[in-house]
């Protein structure tokens, strides 16, 4: 009876440890979809978007030729950064992490209007940006457009060689922006406590409740589960979703003046709606967890098995029996472990998914394409350097 039970529960713990890779491979594929739509969507919007655009004659634009190329040029930046934006606050979405006031997110959405209904001119920034700065901007133009020269000055130049850092933060090479509310750090991990450190130690947690009022509030505050794991904190605001609708904006707006044409649109739109099936599926990770009641039996039975099992070999292996009860015991529950640790890929432990990662090569890809010079291909083919036909042409 005994063999029969733990060849079903083996079978049990191989499809609950599948079924949680399952989902840890799935939040990798949606992200690498994330990756590949944010490169092909740069693309699209650095390199085909033209930076001269059509003038009406009846009403020409108050700058010059230059002027309309340097807004053409930070418009389009500023729609990449809104697709690194993505990455990011999907990033903080996926674990939990309510709003934008994050060092690594609200320099990059902080210009983003309200959505009220108001004249553009009197839009305030994007959740409460600081209105102060922006007037001292427009009351002193020339102190922002005009800056000195290094090489005009009189004084010399030390360059001091950059010290090497322990860590590299890519939020540093983010603006720096003034907000009414402080901003957090890029990562947030829940705090290290005694039930994290020593998971065999989680079953006298509602032994602990008991004991004091300083304890039961402890417990209650800590954003995990009675197995170890990070509670699914329900998010109230979809920033992913609102940087989504301002980058379908973008494509209407290029639309209705002739900017792209009916073939780069629609690859517009496929991207788009990329990032769309891709957070939806990621969603779906998230708040669908294994059944508890799927997990509390299967813990169970394991258990019981194992409390039977040395009564069962004792007759065969004498004294051998402990140790190999014991390797066993971790062997099957170690399986078991592991399908609970990557049910939830997303989170901050260590055998999670590098989300952190994923977004700084994201970041690393979009500086890359911007870095592309507009440059004709009769200026890189015709050249001496170039020999198509080698060793013929030499």
């Amino acid at each position: 009876m005994l063999t029969v039970l733990g060849t079903v529960l083996g079978l049990v713990i191989s499809f609950r440890t599948s079924s949680a890779y399952d989902r840890y491979w799935e939040g990798r594929k949606l992200w690498s979809s994330i990756e590949l739509s944010s490169r092909q969507l740069a693309q699209i919007i650095w390199i085909h978007v033209p930076l001269e655009r059509k003038k009406d004659p009846a009403n020409p634009p108050p700058y010059t030729d230059e002027e309309e190329k340097l807004r053409s040029l930070i418009e389009k930046r500023t729609m990449i950064n809104l697709i690194q934006a993505f990455s990011v606050s999907m990033k903080h979405y996926l674990r939990g992490e309510d709003g934008i006031y994050y060092q690594d997110l609200y320099p990059l959405v902080c210009f983003l209007p309200r959505y009220v209904n108001a004249p553009v001119q009197q839009l305030q920034p994007a959740y409460g940006g600081n209105s102060h700065q922006q007037q001292q901007t427009e009351a002193h133009p020339s102190e922002q457009d005009e800056l000195p020269l290094w090489w005009q000055s009189g004084a010399p130049r030390k360059v001091k060689p950059p010290k090497r850092q322990k860590t590299f933060q890519p939020e540093k090479l983010l603006p720096e922006v003034s907000t009414d509310v402080p901003l957090r750090p890029a990562r947030n991990p829940p705090k290290t406590t005694i039930w994290t450190m020593l998971p065999v130690l989680l079953p006298f947690r509602w032994l602990a409740q008991g004991l004091s009022r300083r304890v039961r509030e402890a417990i209650r505050d800590e954003q995990r589960t009675i197995t170890g794991k990070k509670k699914n904190v329900k998010v109230e605001s979809n920033a992913p979703l609102e940087i989504v609708l301002f980058l379908s904006s973008y494509l209407s707006f290029c639309l209705k003046n002739g900017l792209l044409q009916a073939a780069l649109a629609t690859a517009y739109t496929n991207q788009i709606q990329m990032f769309q099936d891709s957070m939806a599926a990621m969603e779906r990770v998230r708040n669908t967890p294994i059944p508890f009641a799927y997990q509390v039996h299967l813990r169970m039975c394991l258990w019981i098995y194992l409390a039977l099992l040395p009564f069962e070999i004792y007759a065969s292996f004498g004294w051998l029996t402990i140790p190999m009860t014991t390797f066993a015991t971790l062997l099957i529950d170690g399986l078991l472990e592991i399908g609970q640790e990557i049910e939830n890929p997303f989170g901050y432990e260590a055998n999670d998914l590098d989300l952190d990662g994923f977004c700084l090569g994201i970041q690393r890809a979009l500086h890359e394409i911007t870095a592309h010079n507009f440059v004709s291909p009769s200026e890189f083919i015709f050249t001496d350097a170039n020999q198509p036909f080698a060793p013929t042409d030499r």
